[in-house]
């Protein structure tokens, strides 16, 4: 009899109760992929759950996980759920600070970790965190606790007390802690019960163009809930996930697994985009003419509108240049899910013409994160994060801002109540963000409210539709609009250092000898960036428009500070580091 998952771990007892021939992981080692099947995994989560009750693990404690992506991670979400811990999921890029402040608030006991260098890091903040009981490592290195050791308690345990913690946890427990840095102010743990997980996985699940048996690649960090949710919807459909070697290694893993489905930020399809870009500038002759003749055509795709004679030329471009575009991401994919932030409305045109699906789509981590997607089943509308998911209500408040409700909504922020009641009224979730409806049923995002802002003179502005179609431009790699209260807008410029280099040394050879900051200070580039920026602004208002701006030679990223962990630009953070460039911009 087939039982519905009422708790997450649920989740790989069902895999392998419907789908025991599917291998539920599949993991790199010594250049052989190694399949591992839910029977055998299970065995291995119950040992480990096990060791962790020898090791007096109680229900509620906080266990904290920090590591890229790999097959431990979910080994360890899985033994702990099931014994009723907390998982505190934490990113392996945040600053010290952020450490020290996540595993005093949540009062994390002890923590697992991937490598030896953030070990390293963490075992030196140990002072700093009194409830912080010991570290074990994933990495197999000399003198290091191992997590392998903890399963050799196991044997201390009997299989009735492990089915008794189980029997324990229910669909309300917390099953979750992810702190959420946002773009200000200090990080909140956000609570998501298995309830909120699952109404999540289950809202998701019906939107997926994949089914059991085929291939996921994943590669985005499982701390984040967009990957983790997606994992837990692979396991429930009856997919096999593999996980990418490294961030470095994707192009490679991608023509092995040929996978059907995987997930990516923006900004990791910018760079695929970036990399086809200059595999067509080298070319030369009729190659040339033809790969920039099939790129044009494919900014022009339509979903709804388009001639016949659109489609023989789609047709024949896509035999001809797209399907070396396919073949890269091995050959077989039905659908790339893309989140966490905007992708440029061109990127998602030229991708679809190819041929390759773009499933975009809007959450946050506080709805459990999913709350609508593009999807061909139910309903796409390109510029838009499509539909509702089913089971969750979605509506605009007077203002635009969007408001949530479902059994996917968070139980609240870890031990604040004063911002839970802030955006939890009645059941309705305050994202924070400013929408509105196309067609009366695709969502738009047009900002987030505490980024919109008004100039001097009681106008608007918002930064998001300004900075996606600004940074559409080859040129220009990162944009940041600013100017609140003051008379005009205006923006902090990283510009594309390769391309622009590329597209001067056509006019100027000489300037290959400059270096970087010399080289963004020219006249040429100065003209350029102008260029760039005019062709844009003639598309808003005149006091939306771009009045003046700085360039900035360094990439904002996350080590820098500029970027949180899901590549979101920290403002505040932004213009006081700059500040002095802010102030001659006024």
């Amino acid at each position: 009899m087939q039982v519905t998952p009422t708790r997450i771990f649920d989740l790989v007892y069902y895999h392998d109760h419907v789908y025991p021939e599917v291998p539920i992981y599949s993991y790199k080692k010594n250049e052989e992929w190694i399949n591992l099947y839910s029977k055998d995994y299970i065995n291995l989560i119950n040992t480990v759950s096990k060791g962790l009750l020898s090791l007096d693990i109680q229900p509620n404690d906080k266990i904290g996980l920090i590591s890229e992506n790999r097959y431990e991670w979910n080994v360890l979400d899985f033994a702990l759920q099931q014994i009723g811990a907390v998982v505190v999921a934490v990113y392996p890029n945040i600053s010290d600070k952020d450490y020290i402040h996540i595993f005093n608030h949540a009062e994390v006991k002890l923590t697992f970790i991937s490598n030896k260098d953030l070990f390293d890091r963490i075992d030196q903040l140990k002072n700093s965190i009194p409830t912080l009981q010991s570290l074990y490592l994933f990495d197999e290195i000399d003198n290091y606790p191992n997590w392998q050791s903890i399963k050799t308690n196991s044997v201390n345990v009997s299989d009735e007390e492990l089915e008794f913690r189980k029997a324990e946890v229910t669909t309300d427990n917390l099953a979750t802690l992810i702190y959420t840095s946002g773009t200000t102010g200090t990080p909140k743990g956000v609570m998501l019960s298995h309830k909120n997980l699952l109404a999540d996985t289950m809202s998701s699940e019906c939107s997926f163009p994949v089914t059991s048996h085929q291939r996921a690649l994943s590669f985005l960090p499982v701390c984040h809930a967009y990957e983790r949710v997606f994992h837990y919807v692979y396991i429930y459909k009856g997919l096999s996930i593999y996980y990418a070697q490294s961030m470095d290694s994707i192009g490679h893993d991608m023509k092995e697994v040929k996978p059907h489905i995987f997930s990516a930020v923006p900004r990791v399809l910018e760079k695929v985009y970036e990399k086809i870009m200059l595999t067509g500038e080298s070319l030369t002759g009729i190659k040339r003419k033809l790969f920039f003749w099939a790129l044009n055509l494919g900014e022009r795709y339509d979903l709804e509108n388009r001639t016949l004679w659109y489609d023989i030329q789609l047709s024949i471009a896509r035999k001809l240049i797209f399907s070396k575009w396919q073949a890269a991401l091995g050959g077989e994919i039905l659908g790339i899910a893309s989140g966490s932030a905007a992708l440029q409305e061109k990127l998602i045109r030229i991708y679809m013409a190819a041929g390759i699906n773009i499933y975009e789509g809007y959450g946050l981590t506080e709805a459990g994160p999913c709350l609508s997607v593009n999807d061909f089943k139910r309903g796409m509308k390109i510029g838009t994060v499509g539909l509702p998911l089913i089971n969750i209500q979605i509506k605009l408040a007077e203002d635009g801002e969007i408001l949530a409700k479902g059994d996917n909504i968070m139980l609240g922020y870890y031990k604040d109540e004063e911002s839970t009641k802030e955006v939890l009224r009645d059941g309705w979730l305050s994202t924070g963000d400013i929408g509105r409806w196309v067609d009366n049923k695709y969502l738009k995002i047009i900002d987030r409210k505490k980024e919109m802002f008004k100039t001097s003179g009681g106008k608007y502005v918002v930064p998001q539709a300004i900075e996606s179609k600004m940074t559409e431009s080859p040129f220009i790699e990162q944009l940041m609009v600013v100017g609140e209260g003051q008379k005009y807008p205006a923006a902090f410029i990283v510009p594309s250092y390769s391309n622009l280099l590329k597209w001067a040394m056509k006019t100027d050879p000489q300037v290959e000898n400059l270096d970087k900051k010399e080289f963004l200070r020219t006249l040429l580039v100065e003209n350029k960036i102008k260029s760039e920026i005019e062709k844009v602004n003639i598309l808003f208002g005149n006091w939306e428009q771009i009045k003046k701006y700085v360039i900035i030679p360094d990439e904002f990223t996350i080590e820098g500070g500029e970027l949180t962990p899901t590549l979101k630009m920290k403002r505040k953070l932004i213009i006081a580091k700059y500040q002095e460039l802010y102030d001659s911009l006024f």
